[in-house]
């Protein structure tokens, strides 16, 4: 990958104390697309150094401004010309043409200073949200920047954007809380989101009396044309228990303990991918719908933007596997989670980890293809946690494997492979 060579800043004098280390996340407009890097940089007196997404920067600072080199593995060299405060930056990159060694390509640049991690131990921070996403957006600004083992209190608004109090805050579609950017977080890097906390903040959830297609025969089908009725529960959150709130007389004394879990959990896509629809899902996570991402387990994503880009939402008070009514009992929640980063560690597929079992989501457009994805997640993970052979893999799977099926509401559906911890227990793990 073609590391940025040359930057050229100017830069007030009074940054530039002793032995001052900033770190910038710096954005670069190509032909339309927008990339991003994280940039170290140390100013010494009057010596620069630093790195550009790992490569090693080299520089001096002038009375005007601040000249930097950096050449990448391939000895390709860029350069970059611009202004900067004490927050932001902004410029014109020159770089070479991928295409033709002998010519260069200039495009625009800019860069925010990523705030300094707190001095001391880790944070307890309470975040309330204004405002919320309908996409895993990599371009959205952060809400707020976090550090590993640093956790957060906050709160989500339903999959129709209403609120605790009943106030619709957002549009309809499985609006999200975010996006928390966690500081040492790079691509390549697996996150962690341990879900400390998910709690139910109001009385009520919304969902349907329908039944999704992909799980009806033809003479099912036939006889569910009146089905897709909005249905209203009430939530007893004293008890913890849910029932219909208008129930017909086969359901009046139905009432379902409940299990609060996010539908929506995801890390911004990678370079090159537009904002994704909060109803998607894919290796960033998304709109998931598993109802093992609950209080107590922990979720693992691969990192695909520095920082991570961290979202959450669609909450649910209850679902059953596959979400068949469409609608799981909708709601909203009060959440907190804390984060950690695994280093130089990648995941293909979303991870969970419940005290009992380790699991992997697979998703795709047909359940064979999600099946696939599962099993092939689950492979890499004993592979890598546990140095296992393929052949060592397939004894464990055939005798221990269980699968699920957490999501057939949404455009795409999901297998999840689980393992038992007890079967692991004796493995030896790397």
């Amino acid at each position: 990958m073609l590391r940025y060579a040359m930057l050229l800043i100017f830069l007030a004098p009074c940054l530039a104390t002793a032995a001052d280390e900033e770190h910038w996340l710096l954005q670069v407009d190509r032909w339309g697309n927008r990339s991003y890097q994280t940039l170290s940089l140390t100013v010494n007196g009057s010596s620069i150094s630093g790195k550009l997404d790992g490569d090693q920067l080299l520089g001096t600072r002038s009375a005007k401004g601040i000249a930097f080199t950096v050449t990448d593995a391939d000895k390709a060299k860029y350069s970059y010309v611009g202004t900067v405060s004490k927050d932001a930056m902004q410029g014109t990159a020159d770089f070479p043409d991928t295409n033709n060694p002998q010519a260069r390509a200039v495009h625009t640049f800019s860069a925010r200073r990523i705030p300094d991690r707190p001095a001391g131990a880790a944070r307890k921070y309470d975040f309330q949200p204004t405002d919320y996403s309908n996409e895993f957006d990599p371009h959205r600004l952060p809400v707020l920047t976090v550090w590993p083992g640093d956790t957060v209190h906050t709160k989500t608004i339903d999959s129709g954007g209403v609120d605790e109090n009943g106030v619709t805050k957002a549009l309809y579609g499985n609006p999200q809380t975010g996006p928390f950017f966690v500081g040492t977080a790079e691509p390549g890097d697996t996150l962690v989101i341990h879900l400390k906390r998910l709690r139910l903040n109001r009385d009520y959830a919304d969902s349907l009396d329908s039944i999704v297609g992909r799980a009806m025969g033809t003479a099912l089908a036939a006889k569910a044309t009146n089905l897709g009725k909005a249905i209203r529960w009430k939530l007893d959150r004293e008890r913890g228990l849910a029932s219909p709130e208008t129930p017909t007389e086969g359901l009046r004394n139905l009432s379902l303990p409940v299990r609060p879990m996010l539908g929506g959990l995801a890390v911004a896509p990678g370079n090159g991918s537009p904002p994704i629809s909060t109803g998607d899902t894919g290796r960033f996570g998304g709109n998931m719908d598993f109802n093992e991402v609950v209080e107590g387990n922990t979720v693992y994503l691969t990192v695909q933007q520095p920082g991570a880009l961290l979202y959450l939402g669609d909450a649910h008070a209850l679902q059953g596997d596959g979400e068949t009514s469409q609608y799981a009992l909708e709601t909203s929640m009060d959440v907190e989670f804390t984060v950690d980063v695994i280093k130089g560690k990648s995941v293909n597929t979303p991870r969970v980890e419940s005290p009992t079992q380790i699991m992997v989501l697979g998703q795709a457009g047909s359940l064979d293809d999600a099946l696939r994805a599962a099993t092939g997640g689950m492979v890499q993970w004993l592979q890598q946690d546990y140095g296992l052979s393929l052949s060592e893999c397939a004894q464990i799977l055939g005798s221990a494997i269980h699968f699920s099926i957490p999501n057939l509401a949404g455009r795409s559906v999901g297998v999840a492979a689980k393992l038992d911890k007890t079967v692991l227990a004796n493995l030896r793990r790397q």
